[in-house]
């Protein structure tokens, strides 16, 4: 595995040590799994803030929504 070196302040690195042991994975994984927890909440609002905006406008909501009942494909859960 290539690693590289970044910089954090005491308090992160602690709190990534911290995390780290009472995982029990070591900070190179538990420092990968912090960023891409980060990495799905950015892109989690990135769709809200997207949906807010579509919302804003009643006539691209209302067309979202058509074309989403279009495509619709029923699972047979019910």
């Amino acid at each position: 595995m290539n690693t590289t070196t970044i910089r954090v302040d005491r308090d992160t690195h602690a709190q990534l040590v911290e995390m780290s042991r009472s995982s029990g994975d070591s900070l190179t994984e538990t420092v990968r799994q912090a960023a891409e927890a980060l990495r799905r909440a950015q892109f989690g609002l990135r769709v809200q803030q997207q949906y807010a905006e579509l919302r804003s406008d009643p006539d691209a909501w209302a067309d979202y929504l058509a074309e989403a009942e279009s495509t619709h494909v029923a699972d047979g859960i019910s």
